[in-house]
């Protein structure tokens, strides 16, 4: 009897089972990277619909509080247009406004003339006279208020819209502050700021669809394919990955394309439901704020409404005056909403194909194989790696993807792909060949034109390597020479220009060129020269730059020239000179060919240095005369952060880069520098 119960035991623990086939199923490499792909895009995916959702909510809940805020400031325009000394009224209104609401509000008022606080429904504050002037602890709020008015000055000046004209800001979790200016006689004369308490307790943020139906009944589907397809053997007897990948991979975009359309359906009607909690807000407060005032602001029927603004206060267009919604408009901008969500959403399908792809095609299990066999080497370079990525090459591939897009200060808070518009920014660059034109009084440069800076770059680049060269060379000949006494002072002070740091050293330089009080100028004067303007010439301001970056590059060079001559064996002079040569011919023919490995590399370094120069044009001559003097390097950065043009300056870095890159590659390859020396 024991043999027989531990025969069935045996049986029972290896008969080939429904839940040990679904085991084996499981992990069969199209199965299971069905299941992570899955797992991947939906969690991704959910993750992505929850965020887009709390934006939804998020501005319903502003642009209720920015009508809120807006309808205040027109009826406290209005009763102070009415009555201009009725603050008594207008605390009352104030505060018949407060009882009304169903929430708990607090609202002020508050005059930049005189920085008055006219009315105000916090308890602290009315407890004394009103009006009264602000106390110290209320400045915040006159500086904020001049910071209202002076972006309204500034964005009518320029014709853009490029300063915030409503201050929207949560000085709590659960409460959020709008602070929305009042005219009198169309000039802001104060401001009105509301605040309440966030209306999100009911709102309930639930994923498209569940988890475990995502999960389950694709690998179900797939199991019963592969049943299908081999019956006899099941999938693990020979069913052809290639044709399980194919099925595997129907499955997962039949399930990703139910997912994707019940994610946007539920955010398109989350977009409906936001639409008319603000439609029915705006009702509300026109009932709530007087017939005049109501009237004179929003123009009455199907006007624009102007309650209904962003934070620039401009007019959204999806409300009409009446508090009708523009279904065409409100279409519009459930759409634009959307585009980002959709794009995101493909993302998580490929994400979940490539997925899919690496295991059910055994990419996975041969990149397993070679992590084990090789770790302690993936283990030593991983750092090393990760710093890489983060540090250089994602910013490098950031900056070069945002040099096909229109990226300016203005749009900073669009997606890149709403911004794109491919090799429009290197046509302008490269394109533009206005570099000089005929005029009546003779002709006239465009400073500002790529082909000019470049022309200056070349030449700053080609002359200070050229003066660093020199001076490095003939000082390192010097240092060289046998039996110079007080060799190590020389090197020490020869050096020094290099050890000190070349932000310092310009700034210094640039004194010394200052026309009234620099010292170069005080020193033709004792001479009885005229001072000279050295920033007023392009030739003047150019030899300014020449000498301070001459200055800065030359020890570089020596102690790397001095380091070649000094590898070279002196029997080779030696021999030279009993073969009658001289010291000319011993240079030429001896000394420049041994040192060419050394110095063509440093010299390529240098021309890299030198080419993308920034501290010694920017502090010194500053590019004068108009923009005469800039270099690449400095014109890029003057475009992106003086005329705020962040994709155009990344396209001109990019061109910066592959004029470096043309250039280093030809210089190896010509020189052959880097290659091994046969001996």
């Amino acid at each position: 009897m024991t043999d027989l119960a531990q025969h069935r035991r045996t049986q029972a623990a290896t008969a080939d089972t429904p839940a040990r086939r679904a085991l084996r199923f499981v992990a069969q490499p199209a199965a299971l990277g069905l299941l992570l792909a899955l797992l991947a895009a939906v969690l991704l995916g959910n993750w992505f619909h929850r965020q887009a959702a709390v934006g939804l909510v998020g501005d319903e809940q502003s642009r209720i509080a920015i009508l809120e805020g807006s309808a205040l400031a027109d009826f406290v325009a209005g009763k102070l247009a009415a009555d201009p000394d009725g603050t008594e009224s207008l605390q009352s209104a104030l505060l018949g406004w407060v009882e009304r609401s169903p929430y708990e509000d607090s609202i002020r008022v508050v005059r930049l003339g005189g920085a008055q606080l006219l009315a105000s429904t916090h308890a602290a504050e009315r407890a004394g006279a009103l009006p009264r002037r602000l106390t110290r602890d209320e400045k915040w709020l006159f500086d904020l208020g001049q910071e209202l008015r002076a972006a309204a000055d500034t964005n009518a000046a320029e014709g853009v819209f490029r300063k915030p004209q409503i201050d929207v800001s949560r000085p709590a979790p659960d409460r959020i502050r709008v602070t929305v200016p009042y005219l009198d006689q169309g000039a802001i004369a104060g401001f009105v700021q509301h605040e309440r308490p966030l209306d999100v307790a009911a709102v309930v943020i639930r994923p498209p669809l569940p988890l475990s139906l995502l999960l389950i009944v694709p690998l179900a589907v797939l199991w019963l394919a592969a049943t299908r397809l081999n019956p006899a053997g099941g999938v693990a007897a020979g069913a052809n990955r290639w044709i399980l990948f194919i099925l595997a991979l129907a499955v997962f975009s039949a399930a990703w394309y139910l997912y994707s359309g019940r994610a946007v359906d539920s955010l398109a009607g989350m977009a409906d439901d936001g639409q008319s909690a603000v439609a029915q807000s705006y009702q509300e407060l026109r009932d709530r704020v007087a017939g005049d005032a109501a009237g004179r602001m929003t123009g009455g029927g199907t006007a624009v409404n102007a309650w209904d603004v962003d934070e620039f206060q401009r007019p959204r267009g999806l409300l009409a005056a009446d508090g009708s919604i523009d279904p065409a408009a409100s279409a519009a901008a459930i759409a634009a909403f959307q585009r980002p969500f959709v794009k995101a959403l493909w993302g998580n399908w490929v994400l979940g194909a490539a997925i899919l792809t690496i295991f059910a095609l055994g990419v996975a299990r041969r990149v397993r194989e070679t992590l084990s066999e090789f770790r302690h080497a993936y283990l030593y370079v991983t750092p090393a790696m990760v710093g890489m990525l983060v540090l250089v090459f994602f910013p490098f591939i950031y900056g070069i993807t945002l040099s096909f897009t229109g990226q300016t200060i203005f749009n900073t808070n669009q997606p890149l792909t709403e911004l794109w518009v491919g090799l429009q920014n290197y046509i302008d660059i490269l394109g533009s060949f206005d570099v000089a034109k005929r005029t009546a009084e003779g002709w006239v440069i465009n400073y500002q034109n790529f082909y000019w800076t470049l022309f200056i770059t070349i030449c700053w680049t080609v002359s200070n390597v050229a003066l660093g060269v020199g001076l490095g060379m003939v000082l390192a000949l010097a240092l060289n020479t046998p039996g110079l006494r007080f060799k190590a002072v020389y090197r020490v002070l020869l050096i020094l220009p290099w050890a000190i740091p070349n932000y310092i050293t310009a700034l210094i330089w640039q004194a010394l060129f200052h026309q009234q009080f620099g010292a170069i100028n005080q020193a033709i004067q004792m001479f009885g020269g005229e001072p000279v303007a050295w920033f007023d010439g392009v030739f003047s301001s150019f030899m300014t730059g020449l000498a301070t970056n001459g200055w800065l590059s030359f020890p570089f060079m020596m102690v790397v020239i001095l380091g070649g001559l000094q590898s070279i064996s002196a029997d080779m002079y030696e021999a030279a000179t009993v073969e009658g040569a001289t010291r000319r011919q011993q240079f030429w023919r001896i000394t420049l060919p041994l040192l060419k490995p050394t110095l063509v590399p440093a010299v390529i370094l240098s021309v890299v240095w030198t080419f993308n120069m920034f501290n010694v044009i920017y502090l010194v001559s500053g590019g004068e005369p108009a923009g005469a003097n800039e270099i690449l390097i400095t014109k890029a950065y003057k475009i992106a952060f003086e005329e705020y043009r962040y994709a155009y300056s990344a396209a001109y870095s990019t061109v910066i880069f592959l004029i470096l890159l043309v250039y280093g590659v030809f210089q190896t390859r010509m020189t052959r520098a880097t290659e091994a020396v046969n001996t």
